[in-house]
């Protein structure tokens, strides 16, 4: 406690200012999730608090993120289409799939995987990053333009024969159900399908409408539509944001040109009377627990999204950490991984429970902290409570936030989000991968996978294909590489320094075969192919195995293989240098001592020699 309080000054200035700065972005993304503001700035509360007070990162601040919030997108879209379009009907399932991520993430921490986040490989992390970017840029040309395709009457016309379809199947469904879809009874039926009102009709096809014109791909094949509709008045609200954003910051970077942005446009709008279309009202007062979470709760609801809460935990850790490893950058500490994915579930459980989006570690609010005097927890929980106080002093005023505003926020934060780091060393990487005439480079292959999937599909999935891609190479090359270093494809070796004295007259008799690297399923194939490689006047095989260090369960088997054509072939087989995880491995199943005896088995070259000298006779 007293750590916590050593640097209360530069706290309080770090946390007021993060806080600042994360209020126009937790406001959009909030809109941009389809929660509505509040959502996006209850999150940053919670988030911001807990994470800080039970993390790992002194000086991290947290709350609603772009991959975050792109993800969330994705889960809320769904969960709402599945729910007839009733954003109240679905809110308890979604939030119950955030409070599942949230409590992963505390597990993830718990059970120490923190550490083993950072093995992700840099295309996949790459590729969804830009994606994340894409997606955004895309799903905000709408909103930019005042196109709203749900208030397009010609649009929404247009799914109004699929709507009926939809309710007389629902109902249809609802009486089954009942048991009472039978002939005699099948009036009930048409009675019900009457009393559709062109309300209803009308109600499911915006529903619909929504979901043909959302996501990328969704987005673009509306284009024509919001290029007919275009609302000039909220496209300059969103172009003047955009201006300021990338302007203000040529002047001064002590202010953040976001929250100047905001300020100013908004301003402008409200006073000058322009008819805009603001953002959602935002609830006055202290947030509530949303109690349906539980009194509502119901486990079908939820199976079907425990792969996508994962996808979120996951998301959230990375995320988190990446930024952690920033500010310890900054700061010259060293952060706990596993404390931080404790703070950070216990920050989304909370902030879930609460109506909030998840979120995890920010980088620009948590540099933005450490420049402006951050230096412990404090800082991160007086980054909460000052968008707490916002949230209860200026919350009528921010309902009155021009929607385009948010959009036009959104936008530079897609245009930052992207990895043009990685963009820029796609014609530079070497392009080790042939595809039927095309030569490229596996880790680009990798990267745009992961971009065009997750952009025009799904983020989950794509994020999946990719790891399994990147894992299969990884396997290949590796395998390739120690195929390569322990000379199995050739029977050329060169002599290692303690062989160089070897009897001339026992080469004949005598095969040795170094083994170089881990011998692994990815291996296995090429060193079986050892035992082809001796030759025929040789009875005895020494395989050197000091720079063997690791074998897995396919390598085991695959040296069992191997001994046993050498045994058939009658070679006697010694080995030199055998190390503790293999000998261990080899014991287990008993090639040693069935096939290999304790006694052919050599600490050093040296002694192997030596027993060479005394049990191999010179037959050529």
């Amino acid at each position: 406690m007293k750590n916590l309080f050593s640097n209360i000054k530069g706290d309080a200035f770090g946390g007021i200012t993060a806080g600042i700065v994360a209020l126009p972005l937790a406001l959009a993304f909030g809109v941009s999730s389809g929660l509505g503001p509040t959502a996006g700035l209850y999150g940053a509360i919670f988030i911001s608090f807990f994470a800080a007070l039970f993390g790992g990162t002194n000086t991290q601040i947290s709350g609603p993120t772009a991959p975050m919030t792109a993800v969330s997108m994705v889960v809320i879209a769904g969960i709402i289409a599945v729910n007839d379009g009733d954003v109240n009907k679905a809110l308890p399932i979604i939030l119950t799939v955030f409070l599942l991520a949230g409590l992963m993430q505390i597990g993830l921490g718990v059970l120490g995987i923190g550490q083993y986040i950072r093995y992700i490989p840099y295309p996949v992390v790459s590729g969804f990053m830009t994606a994340i970017g894409v997606i955004i840029l895309i799903t905000q040309i709408f909103p930019s333009v005042g196109y709203y395709p749900k208030e397009d009457t010609a649009f929404v016309n247009q799914f109004k024969p699929q709507a009926k379809e939809l309710i007389l199947k629902s109902i249809i469904k609802e009486e089954s159900g009942e048991s009472i879809l039978v002939l005699e009874d099948l009036q009930e039926t048409v009675i019900k399908a009457n009393k559709i009102t062109e309300a209803q009709i009308y109600a499911e096809s915006q529903t619909l409408a929504a979901k043909e014109a959302s996501g990328v791909l969704g987005t673009i094949k509306g284009l024509p539509n919001a290029l007919k509709n275009i609302n000039w008045l909220e496209l300059a609200l969103a172009l003047a944001t955009i201006f300021i954003i990338y302007g203000f910051k040529r002047i001064t970077t002590a202010v953040p040109s976001t929250l100047v942005a905001l300020v100013v446009v908004s301003g402008i709008a409200v006073a000058l009377g322009f008819d805009y279309r603001p953002i959602e009202q935002i609830p006055q007062g202290f947030p509530y627990p949303v109690v349906e979470i539980f009194t509502q709760f119901k486990l079908g609801s939820v199976t079907p999204y425990i792969f996508t809460a994962l996808t979120l935990a996951l998301l959230g850790a990375i995320d988190s950490l990446l930024t952690s490893v920033v500010a310890d950058n900054m700061t010259k500490t060293k952060h706990k991984p596993n404390k931080e994915l404790v703070g950070q579930g216990i920050g989304n459980s909370i902030g879930a429970i609460f109506g909030g989006l998840p979120g995890a570690g920010a980088t620009i609010r948590t540099v933005v902290n450490i420049n402006s005097g951050g230096k412990t927890r404090l800082s991160g929980m007086i980054a909460g409570i000052m968008l707490l106080f916002i949230l209860l002093a200026l919350g009528p005023i921010a309902s009155r936030i021009p929607a385009a505003v948010l959009a036009g926020i959104l936008i530079t934060v897609g245009i930052g989000v992207m990895d043009y780091k990685g963009l820029r060393a796609i014609p530079n990487l070497p392009k080790d991968l042939k595809l039927g005439p095309i030569k490229l480079s596996s880790e680009v292959l990798i990267m745009l996978v992961v971009l065009v999937l997750a952009s025009v599909w799904n983020l989950v999935y794509a994020v999946g294909i990719g790891l399994v891609i990147a894992s299969l190479m990884f396997m290949k090359k590796i395998g390739d590489l120690t195929a390569e270093r322990s000379d199995v494809k050739t029977l050329k070796e060169e002599a290692w320094s303690d062989e160089v004295g070897f009897p001339e007259e026992l080469k004949e008799e005598v095969f040795i075969k170094h083994v170089k690297g881990p011998l692994f399923f990815g291996f296995t194939s090429d060193f079986q192919a050892l035992s082809q490689q001796i030759p025929s006047t040789a009875n005895t095989a020494i395989i050197r195995l000091g720079r063997m260090q690791y074998m897995d369960q396919s390598g085991l088997y695959a040296m069992e293989d191997m001994l046993q054509d050498l045994k058939k072939n009658d070679v006697e087989v010694l080995f030199v240098g055998l190390l503790k995880q293999p000998r261990y491995m080899m014991e287990r199943i008993d090639i040693i001592p069935d096939f290999i005896p304790n006694d052919h088995i050599f600490d050093d070259f040296k002694s192997c020699l030596k027993w060479v000298k005394e049990n191999v006779e010179d037959t050529i």
